[in-house]
């Protein structure tokens, strides 16, 4: 099972039977790609002289075909057993017990690799870089087709490494490396809408078709209806809510008709103004004071206090004054304390 002895000219290779690193109670290597093997390979490897300051290995399922690159976290599983993260029995196609191989390896420092996440899930983090980037720091090497684990906020995202440079598997320790994303798995592009061209004088861009002559199904659009009046769109401006919510759909602007000068005054307002109705000459007063409001007329732009009650003392002066030079002529008969009186003396 084991190569040739000695400094730089051996090789090591074993097999063990692969476990989850939950049955050791190491959930936390769950978030890296650091395994657990015994304190014999320890031994072994030292015989080799390997003196590399970060061990790594490649782990294969032979009957399946399937690869992977790890380091070391710790030598202190049982002889003849492996502890993994199970996120990596899951990419080697493996179940608790089967045999993996385990292989003491070289690999380049990377300078590029192009990610993938399988849900767009992973694009509401608010800084996926960095995320990705303290993940990273758990991770030894990399592999092409590998998928791996990111814990972030008490959620698993699961990420497929797409594409890697310089080779198809490389070491991310003390080495400058550029990252790229590629769309998610089940990220679906928006629809392109198509708008239609502008239309002049309801034709196409044109107006005619070949041969000068236009077109015959063409629908005369009708003309905009003239404007019976003025109009005014009452709170027709835009708000904002506080709470950031939007602001309620059915709130529109209603047009209202533009309020005019003309002054209208009420029946009994106008009777209060004008007094009694005099027996004769009811028309002619009328059309003396211009109109049925019961005010004379005024000069446009000059306002007075009291002409209403002035003018209808004064129009209807001539109407009382007969009634009161009436009662003068009519004396009663009767003088109280008109009578002569006598003294004692």
């Amino acid at each position: 099972m084991f190569g040739r002895f000695g400094r730089g000219g051996g090789n090591f290779v074993a097999q063990y039977r692969v476990y989850p690193v939950s049955f050791v109670d190491k959930n936390e290597a769950e978030n890296g790609d650091k395994i657990f093997i015994p304190p014999s390979a320890l031994d072994r490897l030292s015989n080799l002289m390997f003196d590399d300051p970060v061990m790594l290995f490649e782990l294969s399922n032979v009957k399946q075909k399937k690869r992977t690159h790890c380091g070391v976290l710790e030598f202190t599983a049982e002889e003849g057993v492996c502890y993994i993260p199970y996120w990596m029995m899951q990419n080697l196609l493996l179940t608790e017990g089967d045999v993996v191989k385990l292989q003491y390896t070289k690999l380049e420092k990377g300078n590029f690799v192009k990610l993938r996440p399988q849900t767009k899930d992973f694009l509401d983090i608010s800084d996926p870089k960095a995320v990705l980037e303290m993940t990273l720091r758990r991770y030894t090497c990399l592999t092409l087709d590998d998928t791996i684990m990111i814990n972030y906020n008490n959620r698993r995202y699961f990420v497929d490494i797409v594409e890697l440079k310089p080779a198809d598997a490389v070491c991310i320790l003390d080495c400058d490396l550029n990252t790229d994303f590629a769309p998610p798995l089940d990220y679906v592009e928006p629809e392109p809408v198509f708008r239609n061209p502008p239309a002049v004088n309801g034709g196409n861009i044109l107006g005619k078709e070949k041969g000068g002559a236009k077109r015959k199904d063409e629908s005369a659009e009708p003309e905009p209806a003239a404007d019976e009046g003025p109009k005014f769109l009452a709170f027709a401006g835009g708000g904002n809510r506080l709470d950031g919510k939007s602001s309620r759909p059915d709130l529109k602007p209603v047009e209202v008709d533009v309020p005019t000068t003309s002054l209208n005054i009420p029946k009994e307002f106008e009777r209060f103004i004008r007094g009694p109705k005099p027996p004769d000459g009811g028309e002619k007063k009328k059309e003396e004071d211009g109109g049925g409001t019961g005010l004379p007329r005024r000069k446009a732009g000059k306002l007075v206090f009291g002409g209403a009650s002035k003018a209808s003392a004064e129009g209807g002066g001539g109407a009382a004054a007969k009634p009161k030079e009436e009662e003068k002529k009519e004396e009663p008969k009767f003088k109280a304390f008109q009578g002569t009186g006598n003294k004692l003396r």
